[in-house]
């Protein structure tokens, strides 16, 4: 892990090293013939986790709602959908003969 020079909270980055990581932890409890996860290996990913992601912030994108006409848009149109497909159904259906 310490081979990373980067930034530390980039998952695209960190995601291969943090696999090689728990690869590495689950054939050491392997070839220990203890099981996976332990408290030996929590104990080593607690303290990867404080050294390396301590400055990592859980912050997330903040979501806005559209304009308007957009919402709007989006909440009439398929309502409209809904009575041109019902025709369409129906008149389908009275063809007459049986379809097999």
């Amino acid at each position: 892990m310490d081979s990373i020079e980067k930034d530390w909270c980039d998952w695209a980055i960190i995601s291969r090293p943090y696999s090689s990581l728990q690869n590495c932890l689950e054939q050491k409890a392997e070839l220990f013939g203890v099981g996976f996860p332990n408290t030996w290996a929590e104990q080593v990913i607690l303290e990867t986790h404080q050294i390396h992601f301590a400055n990592c912030s859980l912050v997330q994108p903040t979501f806005t709602d559209p304009p308007e006409d957009v919402l709007l848009a989006m909440i009439i149109a398929p309502i409209c959908l809904i009575p041109f497909l019902v025709t369409l159904v129906v008149w389908r259906s009275k063809d007459g003969e049986a379809q097999t």
